[in-house]
């Protein structure tokens, strides 16, 4: 499972709301420690909060667990890569951070940390947090919560060079004056 999901199932232990619900009220709730990383929302962050759940419950719903361990592993990475690919996409392209990946950034620039290092932090605590409130870890969620940092960092150039990204946005330069000299 990945590092949130041990969070969310953790947190299925304590309040009686689905896996959805959790996910979207805790994308509320963690919005809130955007505030002292001075993150701003965007379009990505709005669906992120709100498609994210549904879209998990009912891929649960639809979606049988994969038999045989060749198929898990598979799953797995398959997840982890469209994970990256994803985060990479919204952040680099510009289209604002998801509730959880704010935090990564905000990490990275208010406190100057890598991405990845940022990403790997949030993720562990996640972890520890969701395994205290009985959510399940295995090697998965392990290697998911060490890895996921170091693979987006490198993905979010690709994504910054669509003309709409940050890095191709008009900036306004102060233009000098004159000075009449004397």
């Amino acid at each position: 499972m990945s590092s949130w999901t041990v969070l969310t199932e953790g947190l299925e232990n304590v309040v009686p709301w689905s896996f959805g619900v959790i996910t979207v009220v805790s994308s509320g709730v963690i919005l809130l420690f955007w505030i002292p990383l001075r993150q701003k929302p965007g379009i990505g962050t709005l669906l992120n909060a709100l498609a994210i759940g549904p879209s998990a419950d009912l891929v649960l719903w639809l979606v049988p667990a994969p038999s045989g361990l060749l198929a898990r592993i598979a799953l797995f990475i398959a997840g982890l890569v469209l994970l990256a690919v994803a985060t990479a996409f919204y952040i680099g392209a510009g289209f604002g951070t998801g509730a959880r990946d704010g935090l990564m950034v905000g990490l990275h620039e208010r406190l100057g940390w890598p991405l990845w290092l940022a990403r790997t932090l949030v993720e562990a605590s996640v972890v520890v947090v969701g395994w205290i409130l009985g959510g399940d870890v295995g090697a998965g969620t392990v290697i998911a919560a060490f890895a996921i940092g170091p693979m987006v960092q490198p993905l979010m150039p690709f994504f910054r060079r669509f003309p709409w990204s940050p890095k191709h946005a008009p900036r306004r330069e102060a233009r000098p004056t004159s000075v009449a000299h004397v």
